[in-house]
C-alpha cells in the first residue's frame, strides 16, 4: 500500500483538528463540508474507511517516522 508522506499526514492532522475545533465553536455547513473533505482525505491517505481509524493510523505513522529519524540520527 502506498503511504502518504509524513509531512502530508501532519498537515492533514493539523487541518482536521483546527476545523473540528472551529466547527464545534461556530458550526455552519461550510465548515462541516471542509471537515468532511479533510476527513475523507485522511481516510484515503491512511487506507482506512473511518476517520477515527484514519487519525489513529496517521498518528501511529508519524510517531514511527519520528522514531526512525531519531534512530538514524543516533547512527551518525
Amino acid at each position: 500500500m502506498l503511504m502518504a508522506h509524513p509531512t502530508v499526514l501532519a498537515d492533514l492532522l493539523q487541518q482536521y483538528e483546527a476545523l473540528r475545533a472551529r466547527h464545534a465553536q461556530e458550526g455552519g455547513a461550510q465548515l462541516l463540508q471542509r471537515l468532511n473533505d479533510v476527513s475523507y482525505t485522511l481516510c484515503v491517505a491512511t487506507g482506512t474507511r473511518d476517520v477515527d481509524d484514519a487519525l489513529t493510523a496517521a498518528r501511529r505513522r508519524l510517531s514511527g517516522t519520528r522514531a526512525e529519524v531519531q534512530a538514524v540520527g543516533a547512527d551518525t
